[in-house]
């Protein structure tokens, strides 16, 4: 069975009867994973073991034994291995023997972050059994680009909590939040408190209740960060950090303003290094920067941000970005992440 994306799978747009007796549900949003196992599993019982610790042998023979309650193919058992990342590790051959044909009186899933596409595991998996794929980040190899994860929130999300979400709202809660599914769910079960049941989420409302204070003082980081004043903008990030945001979360919004000005300047740069004439109001235009009050803005965020570390602004970003998913995913090194980058940002040109 090729793989599925869990934006299709969780949602039901793609019915299948694969994963009766294997499935590996893979990728960096552990909301996404969990769904995808629930979608699969129904209101069946299943049994979890940690894939830090668990070790083949003590699956073995469970995977072997059925249950003396099954009494039709739908109700067998499921046996579950997450977080198991270390698990496949420590046991390929053994897995990859289990994948090659496995047994009939369970159904065996795994649960992981990541699984490249030239291993064995992976191979089986796509060809004979359940895979389904549970990262956010836009990748349209993957099938996740801003189209399907918009549906999936206007769709699948805002029907869990029994209301209508409009596309320009979806759009903006990415925006301002980032693609963890988890925290956009959450959103929208706290936006569905404003409108009746089965009613709609405009745009406007996700702009005034999910930004509030939290969006300005994003605004006051970014501000203090073009400004060079690094006390400044620590100490407003660590009030977001108080109220509880997570750095994967406040990456984005941060990274919005100045990956615009950013662009802004690697236009610029262009133009110059060719030899074209520039406006300064053009240039914004062009990196999306055009009501007046916002031009005004970037101009003043430039001029105190200078050049030399205007130009790097869009690696800087990047790089967090990266490490931020990856490297630097952990609790506490996350936080250390961010501030470290706008300790970067803000320091003096």
């Amino acid at each position: 069975m090729p793989k599925q994306h869990a934006f299709e799978y969780v949602a039901g747009t793609t019915p299948t009867t694969a994963g009766d007796s294997l499935a590996i549900i893979y990728g960096n949003d552990a909301t996404l994973r969990r769904w995808a196992i629930e979608t699969l599993v129904g209101d069946g019982d299943w049994t979890q073991f940690d894939g830090e610790t668990t070790r083949w042998k003590d699956l073995k023979d469970d995977l072997a034994t059925a249950s003396l309650f099954d009494f039709d193919a739908g109700d067998k058992r499921t046996l579950a291995v997450r977080s198991a990342d270390k698990f496949v590790s420590n046991h390929r051959t053994e897995l990859e023997k289990y994948v090659a044909a496995p047994g009939d009186s369970t159904r065996f899933v795994i649960e992981l972050d990541s699984l490249a596409s030239n291993t064995r595991l992976y191979k089986a998996a796509n060809k004979d059994h359940l895979l389904v794929y549970c990262g956010n980040n836009t990748d349209t190899k993957q099938g996740v680009t801003a189209a399907t994860r918009r549906k999936f929130l206007t769709g699948y999300i805002a029907s869990r909590h029994q209301v209508k979400l409009a596309a320009g709202a979806a759009d903006a809660l990415v925006e301002m939040l980032g693609e963890e599914i988890g925290m956009l769910d959450t959103e929208i079960a706290k936006l569905a408190l404003y409108v009746d049941v089965g009613g709609k989420i405009e745009e406007p409302l996700v702009r005034d209740v999910v930004a509030g204070w939290q969006g300005k003082t994003v605004w006051q980081i970014t501000d203090a960060i073009a400004s060079g004043d690094a006390a400044e903008a620590l100490k407003q990030l660590d009030k977001l950090f108080t109220g509880g945001q997570k750095a994967i979360a406040l990456l984005p919004q941060i990274s919005w303003s100045l990956r615009r000005l950013g662009m802004a300047t690697t236009i610029i740069e262009q133009r110059e290094r060719t030899g074209r004439p520039w406006q300064f109001e053009d240039i914004l235009s062009l990196a999306s920067i055009r009501r007046p009050a916002e031009i005004q803005s970037a101009k003043k965020q430039l001029q105190s941000m200078g050049r030399p570390r205007a130009i790097q602004l869009l690696g800087w970003l990047l790089d967090a970005d990266l490490r931020l998913k990856g490297t630097h995913s952990a609790e506490g090194r996350d936080r250390f992440l961010l501030e470290q980058l706008v300790l970067r940002l803000a320091r003096s040109s």
